[in-house]
């Protein structure tokens, strides 16, 4: 029980698996680590973010949370978001979410969870933000889906608004940020309309898709 066999098992079959695809897969996948994409999303263990976009390993940078939220004070965070754009010079940062996530709908309905209510301040404060927007939307689940969506785009800005992401549009360095969500019930991505490339699109950007 301890050594959990059936996962050891399972691994030993998928590395088997692999090595009788491509014998080189395993030793040149040590060599390096080129992505191009930062994943942010949400630590929910139905959205693995390299199956969903259909890309293997060694193609995704992921940093994961719960609600998939980005925040100034998060070294965690920002020190992935660092490497991700200085060390493996990624071109894109994806910050996707997903409807019917547990932390946005915590956040919506006030449900106190214990030390997770910290971090869900984060996303009440985006509720707040859209409080008359969300109030319009009388079914429960569409507003729940909203706020998620709502969710990603403010988190879109924040990454925007770091220093790391700042001094790359700085140094002329190419780099697109954009917010997608996914949907558990069918398994499809759903792009936002809100990617931004330099700073002067972000205003735009975010006033156009918070518009509902």
């Amino acid at each position: 029980m301890k050594t959990l066999p059936k996962l050891f098992e399972n691994n030993r079959a998928w590395a088997a698996s692999v090595i009788a695809e491509d014998p080189d897969f395993f030793p040149n996948l040590s060599q390096q680590q080129n992505p191009e994409y930062l994943w942010i999303g949400c630590s929910d263990s139905r959205v693995p973010a390299n199956q969903v976009v259909g890309l293997a390993p060694g193609e995704v940078f992921v940093h994961r949370n719960i609600a998939n939220v980005v925040t100034h004070t998060d070294i965690n965070c920002l020190s992935v978001l660092e490497y991700a754009v200085n060390v493996l010079q990624v071109k894109h940062v994806i910050v996707c979410g997903h409807y019917g996530c547990g932390g946005v709908m915590a956040a919506l309905q006030d449900h106190h969870l214990g030390l997770i209510d910290n971090w869900l301040c984060h996303v009440r404060d985006v509720r707040r933000n859209h409080e008359k927007q969300l109030v319009a939307v009388e079914d429960e689940t569409e507003r729940t889906n909203r706020l998620c969506e709502l969710n990603v785009i403010e988190q879109v800005r924040n990454v925007c608004a770091t220093t790391i992401v700042q001094g790359c549009w700085e140094k002329g360095n190419p780099l697109a940020v954009h917010g997608w969500i996914y949907g558990i019930e069918d398994g499809l991505l759903r792009d936002l309309d809100v990617t931004i490339t330099e700073q002067v699109d972000v205003a735009e950007a975010y006033r156009i898709a918070t518009r509902k």
